[in-house]
């Protein structure tokens, strides 16, 4: 080995001085972004409808958040809270007619409505979108539910773990014995919010051709449906049992699992191919058990071999830091990487390479996905800008009216026009 355990331990964490740490090129060219011109209304809510709408936002929307009021008219909102930004966020009792007409007036104008509560509550407000498309017609009209707005479990309130739950997913996670609760990646984010937004996208791309906007129904339990695909399609055809760590990517494999290491941190050991997993064998050396060393391919597939080869993996990761690992298999094809916490996710060298975080008003965010080549993503701004008084929602909506949606360009004109103006300027790592 020619790197040390030293080495490994820095490349790991980051572990340069503060000083000397590079200022990294933005996630592609700062601009206004693919979706400048498209003008977003987002009734606030929690999880997967507000990161939706922060989505749209990083990629150039002018979203405009309504809230409901706090102490002294205001909206109050979560100062730490960065999936707000890029936003204009407005105080709006919708229980009050006049609010709701004002808020009417900016959807006439707006491209995209995103909102998140339960089947029938913005109908009951005279804001559901019947009522808003037959004002403007071009209007997409984004819904996020868990159960959808139909069926009989529509009506129902629900989180994360129970949509994961009625669709086979959260008993297809965890150890043998029992699920596991996984953050709410999957249902609110993966099976809520990336679905939206691609819903989203799909009507704007169809509004171009039609002239109409339309319904974007997006429920949790259908995107985890969506998120199923390969491992039911697994299941169907035998190879998967439906079982918790019994298959090959759920922690049923001794060679794609997490191990702990000497000093209580752990690895996560992936290397399915027979190559990869040859270069783990080199790696753990004279640490692993000789017997296990030396099976073939055929004695790797076989899982009647499985937990003499676990208990093997065991004891050796055991004997070393999980840095001395990291150190060992660093630059190899051997699939084994450093569990790390979320805080010393953004100083890992790769990450910090690409510019995986900036920094905004103070807060340490990830950077704005995916990244685009030519128009690249607008540069996120927080804290969000507050609009508590009638006179400037009237300026919001004065703003809005230049380029309402009957009169604005073509999408194909207006991202020429993106092209032209976009600025070169630093990443937001030096933003205040």
């Amino acid at each position: 080995m020619t790197r040390t355990a030293a080495d490994g331990h820095a490349r790991a964490n980051g572990a340069t001085a503060s000083a000397a740490r590079p200022e990294h090129a933005p996630p592609g060219p700062v601009a206004r972004g693919p979706l400048a011109g498209i003008r977003v209304v987002e009734f606030a809510g929690i999880g997967p409808a507000p990161f939706a709408a922060m989505l749209l936002a990083d990629l150039g929307a002018d979203v405009v958040r309504i809230d409901r009021p706090g102490p002294g008219g205001a909206p109050a909102i979560d100062q730490a809270d960065t999936t707000l930004r890029t936003r204009t966020v407005v105080a709006a009792d919708l229980k009050d007619q006049e609010a709701r007409d004002r808020v009417r007036d900016l959807v006439d104008r707006a491209d995209v409505l995103v909102e998140g509560f339960r089947p029938g509550v913005m109908e009951r407000l005279g804001l559901g979108p019947a009522d808003l498309s037959a004002r403007n017609p071009r209007l997409v009209y984004a819904r996020m539910t868990g159960w959808g707005q139909t069926g009989p479990w529509a009506e129902r309130v629900g989180h994360d773990l129970n949509y994961l739950s009625i669709t086979g997913m959260l008993h297809a996670i965890g150890p043998a014995d029992r699920p596991a609760v996984p953050l709410n990646l999957v249902a609110d984010y993966g099976g809520g919010a990336m679905f939206l937004v691609t819903g989203v996208l799909a009507a704007l791309v169809e509004r171009g051709v039609s002239g109409r906007g339309q319904v974007v129904d997006t429920a949790m339990v259908d995107g985890v449906g969506q998120l199923s695909h390969v491992f039911r399609a697994m299941l169907a055809d035998g190879r998967w049992h439906d079982e918790r760590a019994a298959n090959l990517l759920d922690g049923g494999t001794p060679y794609y699992d997490v191990y702990a290491c000497a000093d209580g941190r752990h690895v996560a050991v992936a290397p399915l191919e027979a190559p990869f997993y040859r270069a783990l064998i080199a790696g753990l050396g004279d640490d692993l058990d000789p017997a296990v060393a030396a099976f073939d391919d055929a004695a790797r597939l076989d899982p009647a071999n499985w937990p003499a080869m676990r208990a093997a993996f065991t004891d050796a990761f055991g004997r070393r830091s999980r840095d001395d690992w990291t150190a060992v298999f660093d630059g190899t094809d051997a699939c084994v990487t450093p569990v790390l916490a979320m805080a010393e996710a953004p100083r890992h060298p790769h990450l910090d390479a690409r510019g995986w975080t900036g920094e905004w008003g103070g807060h340490e965010a990830p950077a704005p996905a995916p990244r685009l080549s030519r128009s690249g993503a607008a540069r996120p701004e927080f804290p969000p800008r507050l609009v508590g008084s009638t006179a400037e929602f009237a300026e919001l909506v004065g703003r809005w009216d230049a380029a309402a949606p009957s009169t604005r360009s073509a999408p194909s004109t207006r991202a020429t026009a993106v092209t032209r103006e976009a600025p070169s300027t630093p990443n937001g790592r030096t933003r205040a």
